[in-house]
Order: structure tokens, then sequence, then C-alpha cells
């Protein structure tokens, strides 16, 4: 069964090794075939844009996704494992999610899992700015 994507106008997605790069006009593709890896614009990092630990974390698993040799990425992702362990304990069961995920190779899911990382460190962030501010208005 063929996956069915919409884009908008100008928006890229990676298809296999390939960037498509919608042009001015919505485009609707369908996209068949066996575990090719895609991904849209909006779920992309880059190492630019992978500014926080988490962000890090998904952006090797993305590499991992995206690569045919998967394993090659794999101890850079537990260097960043344990340094975002170390730095953020509660962070374990998405790191235990994420490595499941990736032991059974479904990097995909590993992927989806460690967007739930980045959600939660940025949970985290915003209460210690919050409790930051409280400090400095006291």
């Amino acid at each position: 069964m063929a996956l069915k994507v919409e884009l908008k106008p100008h928006e890229r997605i990676i298809i296999g090794a390939c960037v498509v790069t919608n042009t001015d006009q919505r485009a609707r593709l369908l996209i068949d075939g066996d575990r090719i890896p895609i991904l849209r614009e909006k779920d992309i990092l880059t190492p630019d844009t992978a500014d926080t630990p988490a962000k890090l974390v998904y952006l090797a698993v993305q590499l991992m996704y995206l690569s045919p040799d998967p394993m090659a990425h794999h101890p850079t992702y537990f260097s960043l494992v344990r340094d975002i362990i170390a730095a953020m304990p509660s962070s374990w069961p998405f790191i235990e999610g994420i490595n499941n995920f990736i032991l059974n190779g479904d990097v995909y899911h590993a992927l989806k899992e460690a967007k739930k990382l980045i959600q939660h460190e940025e949970k985290l962030l915003a209460g210690a700015r919050d409790v930051e501010t409280e400090r400095k208005s006291a």
C-alpha cells in the first residue's frame, strides 16, 4: 500500500537518500516501496538546529534512520545517551524506549520516541526558567 504525502509549496521531504523540494503549488505524492526512509521537513533536524542534548539524540537516531548502515551511528548515539542520562536522569524511560526500538530494528519508531524525549526536555527547561524567573523577582 502506497504512502500518501501532501506537500505544501516549497516544502522539502527526504525519500531514501534524496531530498525532494516541492514547487510553488501543493502536491500530493504516492510513495510505494519497502522500508524506504521518509522524513518530512518538519521532522528533520540539522546539526545547526540540534542545540540541546535531546535534540542531539534525535539527530543521531535520524542519521541511523536515513543511513544504509545504521550501526555506523551507534557509537555517537550511545555516547550522547550516557551524557543525557547523567544530566537528566528522568530521561531514562524515553531512552529505554528508543533503545528498544533500535535494538528491534525499528528506527522509525525510535525517532518518534526521541521526539517525546525532546518534549520532556522542553518541559524541564521551561520549569527551570520559571524557577529562575521567580528567584530573580523575589
